[in-house]
Formats: structure tokens, sequence, C-alpha cells
């Protein structure tokens, strides 16, 4: 899918990285010759609040800077942000353009009725990604769903190269990237990074992980 401008929120919990991923896929798009805009939206720091994260994309300079309202994606990290609405925005689909695209961290369906209605009518697609499951299979940690999501958005959208996500992670985690961290994020990174020995070893591991992701992700594209 290629349009001049595109908007993502993802929506989780305090500790998963959600953040990080914004920045990550900013960096990436950046990179690859576009523009981002990254923007956190979050309360409290306190693992398990609900936290938000925006990320424009386009072809031309960005100037709007602002909470994303009407996005083109949603990412939901946590299943909580649904069964639980532990999500700023309610319900947690509100906004989605018509068309649009719900990619949801969970092996199981999780929708109720009407929100499976409310989606059909706007005629929105909504694909489960194991995200998780796929983080603590290949990364050995969940710490790394964040990064089981970007692979499952970018196998999903063609939004950039799983290439120019790789190399954006190698800049975050060594600290070649200006990005400033909130408290949280940053110790979160150092929890992170701490599950591995060497950087390479975080960066090969990750870099697995979002493979197959990826790799699910067109899967799921294949059989719809």
């Amino acid at each position: 899918m290629k349009t001049t401008n595109l908007d993502i929120r993802m929506a989780g919990l305090g500790g998963q990285g959600v953040v990080t991923a914004a920045h990550i896929l900013g960096t990436a798009v950046v990179s690859s010759g576009k523009y981002a805009v990254v923007n956190p939206f979050f309360g409290a720091e306190k693992r398990l609040a609900p936290t938000e994260s925006y990320v424009r994309i386009s072809d031309e300079p960005i100037y709007d800077r602002g909470e994303i309202l009407s996005p083109n994606f949603i990412m939901i990290f946590a299943p909580q942000v649904i069964t639980l609405g532990k999500s700023y925005t309610m319900p947690f689909y509100s906004g989605l353009q018509d068309g649009g695209l719900v990619i949801i961290n969970s092996d199981k369906p999780l929708l109720s009725d009407k929100e499976k209605d409310g989606l059909e009518k706007i005629g929105a697609r909504v694909v489960y990604v194991p995200a998780t499951k796929l983080a603590v299979e290949f990364a050995g940690t969940e710490l790394a769903t964040n990064m089981t999501m970007l692979g499952a958005i970018c196998g999903m959208v063609d939004l950039v190269s799983l290439e120019s996500v790789v190399w954006a992670i190698e800049e975050r985690f060594s600290g070649k990237s200006k990005f400033v961290a909130s408290g949280t994020t940053a110790v979160l990174d150092e929890v992170l990074k701490s599950k591995f020995d060497k950087m390479t070893a975080l960066i090969d591991k990750n870099t697995t992980a979002i493979n197959k992701a990826y790799e699910y992700a067109v899967g799921c594209n294949a059989v719809s």
C-alpha cells in the first residue's frame, strides 16, 4: 500500500516498548528518504499503565506534530487494551479511517460482537499476530514484543524495508541515536540490553524475531 501520508497509532501498556517501537519505525522511515514525526503519549510512567505513540509518515515535510485522531493503521501491543479497556482512545478503534488496518498482538480472537460490527461498518481489516510468542521463541524475551510488532506491520503494509528497521535498531541500542528517552523507556532499553551478553547478540536475535513476524504477516496477507 503506497500513499503520500500514513498515520499510525500504537497502543499498549507501560513496559512494552511502545515508545521505542515508534521511534525505531520513525528512524527507519527517515533513513529511507521519507519524512516521519513521532509523538509518545502517556500519563504516569509506570508499568502496565496505558501508553500510546503516534507515527506520521509522508513523502513531504510534516508540520503537524499533534495527536493522531484518524489513523490509517492501529497497532495493539497488549490484549488488555481491548479486553480491559486500558486505552486512552475508546473504543480502541475510534477514528480509524475507512478501510483501515488493525494489528492485534494475540493468538486468539478478542473482539466483542459490538467491536466487530463497528469495524465492519468502516471496512476495516483485523489481523491477529502472536507477537509476544514470537518474541519469546526467537528473541528469548517478551521484551522484544515491540520488535515483532514492527516486523508484523512491515509484512502487512509497504511502509519501509526490514533492512531499514534493523539499521534503526542498531542506531537505537548502540547509543548513536539522538533520541531522548523518558525515564521508564531508558530503563527498559537497559533491561533489554542486559538480556544479551553482547550488543551483536541483541541485534541478531531481534532481527530473527522481526523476520519471523514479518513472514507471519506476509502469510496473513497471502490468505486474505
